[in-house]
């Protein structure tokens, strides 16, 4: 019995009416049923399961089989079928222990659950390989609970599965059971049998069956009878064998379609015939980045082409256009080539506040390798370049690149943008992921967030709108840097290279960052003075002394349940951010005008 297919019960009952020959033949009428398929007998003796005097006493007689019958019709269902037993009274008890290598399981209508003498029977035999049905029709669901335990604890079947519904002459559709199905499935575990007794010659017989099976009821108990003869007993809620195999085809055509694919290929084909292909309405050149809000329209075209899931996907794997694209093309993969990306770093040795802040010890490495050091964890970047001045007195941070990966580039002192241009002139890049070398702590979590946003925007700068200052970095595409340098031939002010883009929203694509709130503290971790030093001391010793590396959870988690080291540098402040006369200059001088 597979949980993820539709098992049918095929109930016999009394339809036999005490002639074994029709038994016989119900038998055969079902026997192409095969797999999925149990077939369930009711064996039982007249004064076993009532007496004398009970008005039913001489039918009970009537449909009695003795012991070797029983054996002879369990031998004969056993070719195809597994067989069940429902059970009443020790007698059936009997016939199950003297076939039990044949039987597959066994099922206690609701009025036998008490029945202790068929239950000290049962206990007696090994039911572990033997599946155990338990119709609960008007018990409470404490009083299921209790069932269900006792029948675990003292039977130990190989499994218990509940059953609902009950017969009755008619039982109307409100009566069928239904309502218990969800409510079942809250409170147990255990599968489900729907016990179906519809009238047999109702469309209900067959609906009803295939409807719960469509809730998750994957197991079917249901009547039948032979079309061929009489049938006195048990007829009302039975199934002929051909409105029977009507039944299950229905059931499992329907019942299938759970198992299709979740896109199916007409599906697809449909959407691959109607989706819109998006094309371009702004020209594009080669190393451009493409923005899916700014640069894309969806009109029916007749075009071929990538379609917008494409074009995300290859975004997002960071790549930027390979050839030059007009307005109306569509977009297909050889348009895109891979972006390459640098992460330059700027430093000097000219600090007056902290002098040579850049080579002073934090843990075990000066400022300027840690910061090269936690750069490194970034992914996707083709060269890591440590970018300083041609000046005598900066010579000696050749010395400090922290390892043979990073590149070193000595240029000019005070043009920063010239710098970063020259640092990269022969490297092909596309963009800067530009750092400060007094930024010991940059955090390759933001960087990860920020580069991919970065993409998806198409931006040509990307800053953190919050962020602790020192983790967080700014993402330059050279193009734009490159125009920038054109309209500002002497930079006076590219120190503070960031004004010239912030200030000039008109003519770059600008992406100011909200990171996601667990990336946002307020904390200053960019080395200026000297209690900026003595924080990061307390904070490098810890990860050191711990193995730890420099994540965003690990800074975060130590700085968070250490507010005393943050308050070491608490109440300094950025000149950038506090000095109005510069911030007036900034914004005069690095504004580009028409």
């Amino acid at each position: 019995m597979m949980k993820n297919k539709i098992y049918y019960i095929i109930e016999v009952a009394n339809t036999h009416g005490g002639d074994i020959d029709y038994l016989y033949d119900l038998i055969k009428e079902f026997e192409p049923l095969k797999n999925e398929f149990g077939i369930k007998f009711q064996p039982f003796k007249y004064d076993c399961i009532a007496t004398q005097d009970y008005n039913g006493y001489e039918l009970y007689q009537k449909l009695y089989f003795n012991p070797d019958q029983w054996e002879n019709i369990i031998d004969k269902a056993t070719k195809t079928k597994d067989v069940w037993l429902d059970l009443f009274d020790t007698y059936g008890v009997n016939i199950f222990k003297e076939n039990i290598s044949k039987i597959h399981g066994i099922k206690l209508q609701s009025s036998v659950l008490y029945n202790y003498e068929v239950f000290d029977s049962l206990i007696k035999l090994d039911m572990s390989d033997k599946l155990v049905i338990l119709n609960i029709a008007a018990q409470d669901l404490n009083t299921i609970k209790e069932i269900i335990n006792r029948f675990q604890t003292i039977m130990c079947p190989k499994e218990i599965l509940l059953e609902f519904g009950y017969q009755g002459y008619p039982t109307l559709l409100e009566y069928s059971g239904i309502s218990k199905i969800r409510i079942l499935q809250e409170h147990f575990n255990n599968r489900l049998v729907f016990a179906d007794h519809t009238d047999g010659t109702t469309d209900d017989a067959i609906d009803l069956p295939l409807f719960v099976s469509e809730l998750g009821i994957s197991i079917i108990e249901k009547h039948v009878m032979l079309d061929n003869k009489e049938t006195n007993y048990d007829a009302y809620s039975s199934l002929t064998p051909n409105k029977y195999k009507q039944m299950v085809e229905k059931i499992n055509n329907y019942h299938s379609l759970l198992d299709k694919d979740f896109i199916n290929e007409k599906e697809q084909d449909y959407l691959d015939k109607t989706i819109m292909i998006p094309i371009l309405k702004n020209n594009k050149q080669a190393g451009d980045l493409l923005s899916i809000k700014d640069d894309l329209c969806y009109r029916r075209s007749g075009k071929t082409g990538m379609n917008i899931k494409e074009i995300e996907e290859i975004i997002g794997q960071h790549f930027v256009l390979a050839k030059d694209k007009i307005i109306g093309d569509s977009l297909f993969q050889n348009d895109f080539r891979k972006a390459t990306i640098a992460t330059v770093i700027a430093c000097r040795l000219k600090s007056t506040r902290l002098p040579k802040k850049a080579l002073l010890k934090i843990g075990s490495l000066p400022s300027v390798e840690l910061c090269i050091k936690n750069s490194l964890r970034y992914d996707d970047v083709d060269y890591t370049i440590l970018a300083t001045s041609n000046l005598p007195d900066d010579a000696e941070l050749e010395k400090h690149t922290f390892s043979d990966k990073v590149l070193f580039f000595a240029g000019d002192p005070e043009d920063v943008i010239r710098r970063y241009l020259d640092a990269i002139q022969n490297l092909n890049v596309d963009m800067i992921i530009r750092l400060t070398a007094d930024c010991p702590f940059v955090l390759k979590e933001i960087l990860d967030y920020m580069l991919n946003q970065h993409f998806i925007t198409g931006a040509d700068y990307s800053g953190a709108k919050e962020a602790s200052v020192g983790t967080a970095c700014e993402i330059l595409n050279v193009k734009a840097l490159k125009n920038i340098k054109e309209y500002f031939p002497n930079a006076n002010y590219s120190e503070y290279m960031t004004w010239y883009f912030r200030n000039n929203p008109e003519y770059f694509r600008l992406n100011i960052v909200n990171l996601p709130s667990p990336m946002v503290r307020n904390y200053r971790l960019t080395l200026d003075c000297p209690e900026d030093l003595e924080m990061f001391n307390y904070i490098q010793n810890y990860f050191e002394k711990n193995h730890l590396e420099n994540t965003m959870e690990n800074l975060f988690e130590y700085l968070d349940n250490h507010p005393e080291i943050c308050t070491i540098n608490s109440k300094l402040v950025l000149k950038y951010r506090a000095d109005k006369e510069l911030i007036a200059t900034l914004d005069r001088e690095t504004k580009m005008h028409n």
